[in-house]
């Protein structure tokens, strides 16, 4: 097989997670809407919300820090989604793990690309976690509901172009009581420059949802 030069900014996506982890990547992912590389990852933006109770009155939590990332997609989801890919993953830094942690697959296996990030982030109430959710689903207008994810689920796939290369990216965001899964998955092929259909793509992002809500739900018994 020839060897394929990838596009510049395919190569700066393929950098060292630390690398990332430095310019900002605080995720939610997979992406916030700052910036875009050519393989679809966007820097994300999630400081945690918090929102207090009235004065001297404990704020019942659902979930108080979120699960490992990592072990929240079953191993034969994340073989199929990220074909060559090494199912233990990467966890990306966080400033603070009890509240936020993402994990992150990528590979590329010939010409197709794949990545895939996880992300748990936990708020401090229900109605924080609302406030968020819908924040995000300003952020990522265009998609539509997912029934039967958590109490809310929402779904939405967009395509990009850069340098005649296609690149198409799925974006699922649910709510659990007061925490927040959040799935970035998307691929690219660099041989036809062309990128999955916008269903290969959805329902795979909405699959590694629905085992992380799974994974969510099994870490408060």
């Amino acid at each position: 097989m020839r060897s394929l030069p990838l596009p510049l900014a395919l190569t700066a996506r393929l950098t060292p997670v630390a690398v990332l982890a430095c310019a900002g990547w605080a995720l939610t992912s997979g992406p916030d809407t700052d910036a875009q590389d050519s393989a679809g990852k966007e820097t994300r933006k999630t400081q945690p919300e918090k929102t207090s109770g009235p004065s001297g009155a404990a704020v019942s939590k659902t979930y108080a820090a979120a699960p490992a990332p990592c072990t929240s997609v079953a191993t034969k989801t994340v073989t199929s989604l990220v074909p060559g890919a090494k199912t233990a993953g990467k966890e990306i830094p966080s400033t603070d793990t009890e509240l936020r942690r993402t994990c992150s697959w990528n590979a590329l296996k010939g010409y197709d690309y794949r990545w895939l990030d996880v992300s748990f982030e936990i708020t401090e109430s229900d109605q924080a976690a609302q406030t968020s959710y819908k924040e995000r689903l300003k952020e990522k207008s265009g998609g539509g509901a997912v029934p039967g994810l958590g109490d809310d689920g929402y779904s939405v796939v967009n395509l990009t172009t850069e340098d005649k290369q296609q690149t198409r990216e799925g974006t699922v965001i649910a709510r659990v009581a007061n925490a927040l899964v959040v799935i970035t998955y998307n691929g690219s092929d660099f041989e036809s420059k062309k990128a999955p259909g916008t269903d290969v793509i959805n329902t795979g992002a909405i699959k590694a949802a629905k085992d992380a809500v799974a994974a969510l739900r099994k870490s408060s018994g």
